[in-house]
This record gives structure tokens, C-alpha cells and sequence, in this order.
């Protein structure tokens, strides 16, 4: 429970992070491109970064400003394949009182970083979200379900862990009971809600009360109160 409460806030707020990164670089290339000038420049060299298993490039750009100052940048993100070739003229922006302040003129090259920073923002930030929100409905329903649910008995059945979760390479465990309805004879299977501890040997009764929706015994909720809590 403690790595699931760490996971939705670290999520949300790493995804929060970003897209503030994301809207910060944003506004900084906006403000960037009301001041440019622009010049004619020329790939001189294509700079290679590599790490244990890869390889990128970024393209060495010179060009002159307006005071005749000859200029040399490279853009901070690399790309494989190169994005450009060697003696290649490309159109660049700078701004005239600090012409290594530089950019080439490609969409990438200004708006990529905010991208990249608004897509895995909005990844993370959905991640743990969803989770808090989740968590939040779920609660909710099993309050309302608890105050004004019809209660039954239902048999115990056994007690399994669910491989669909998987925490610290840990699976929680659920309880199982059955009951049959008496109005239509069908038999449903109730399973309760995750628990991060083994509860078979403090189930003593062959009966367990499930709360279950009026008219709707798909919406139930498994009350195991009588269980110890878990600290």
C-alpha cells in the first residue's frame, strides 16, 4: 500500500514537473522568436555523442551575425539518423544583443523539447491521476455501498492472489466467497478487494456479509472487517 500511495504522487507530480517544464520552454521559445533575426548558416560539422548502446548526432552550425561576428552552436538534442549533412545550409534565428543565443529554423529544433516535455508529462501525470481518482471512486462506492447496500451471506470460499497486480514483485491477495440468488438461482463469485497480506488463517467462519447494489448484485462490496489491519 505504502509503494502504491508513493507511485500515484510521484507519478502525478512528476507529471506535473513536466508540464510546467513543458509550458516554461514553451514561453521561452515564444519570447525567443519576437526578437530573432535571422542569417543563412552552414553545417560544418556533425558533432557524435554515444553511450553504451547508442549513438546520435547534432549538427555544428556557423554563421554571421549583423555586428559580423562569426558564430558556432550546436543544438542541445541529438537525432540518428542525422537530421542534416554536412555542408548543408540551414536558415537560423539568433538574437541580435546575444548572437550565440541560436536556434535552427525547424520546428523540431524550437518546439521539440516543450513536446517531448508535454508528452511525458502528460503520460505521467495520467498514470497518477488515474490512480488517485480511481481509489477516490472506488472508496466512494464502497461507503455508499456499505450504508445503503443490501447485505447477504455468502459462502467462503478460498482465498487466491492476484497476478493481474504486481507491487515490488509482490501480488496481493483476495478472498472469494459464492451465493446463489433465490429469486433467479444464479450463482455469483465475489472477490474482495486487494489485501497485501495473507488472510487465510484469520478466516474462521464459513460465512462472509457482502454488501451488494439493489436490483445489481455485480456492484457489491466484500466486508472483511473482522480481518486484522495490516500496519
Amino acid at each position: 500500500m505504502k509503494a502504491i500511495a508513493i507511485v500515484k504522487y510521484l507519478f502525478t507530480l512528476v507529471g506535473v514537473a513536466m508540464l510546467a517544464g513543458a509550458f516554461f520552454v514553451y514561453n521561452s521559445t515564444s519570447s525567443f522568436l519576437k526578437e530573432a533575426a535571422t542569417a543563412e548558416g552552414i553545417v560544418v560539422e556533425l558533432l557524435v555523442s554515444r553511450t553504451s548502446d547508442s549513438i546520435s548526432y547534432r549538427p555544428l552550425v556557423e554563421f554571421t551575425a549583423q555586428n559580423g561576428q562569426v558564430i558556432e552552436f550546436a543544438p542541445t538534442a541529438g537525432s540518428n539518423p542525422a537530421r542534416y549533412a554536412q555542408g548543408e545550409q540551414v536558415e537560423v534565428l539568433y538574437q541580435v544583443a546575444r548572437p550565440s543565443d541560436a536556434k535552427i529554423n525547424d520546428f523540431f529544433s524550437l518546439w521539440g523539447v516543450a513536446l517531448i516535455l508535454a508528452g511525458m508529462g502528460a503520460v505521467f501525470f495520467l498514470v497518477g491521476a488515474g490512480i488517485i481518482v480511481f481509489i477516490a471512486l472506488k472508496g466512494r462506492q464502497d461507503d455508499m455501498l456499505k450504508t445503503s447496500g443490501v447485505a447477504i451471506e455468502t459462502q467462503y470460499q478460498s482465498v487466491e492472489q492476484n497476478t493481474a497486480l504486481s507491487v515490488n514483485g509482490k501480488h496481493p491477495f483476495r478472498v472469494l466467497t459464492q451465493w446463489q440468488n433465490p429469486a433467479t438461482s444464479d450463482i455469483h463469485i465475489f472477490k474482495s478487494n486487494n489485501l497485501w497480506f495473507d488472510p487465510s488463517a484469520y478466516i474462521k467462519q464459513d460465512t462472509i456479509r457482502v454488501f451488494i447494489a439493489r436490483g445489481n448484485p455485480a456492484k457489491y462490496y466484500v466486508d472483511l472487517s473482522f480481518l486484522p489491519k495490516l500496519k
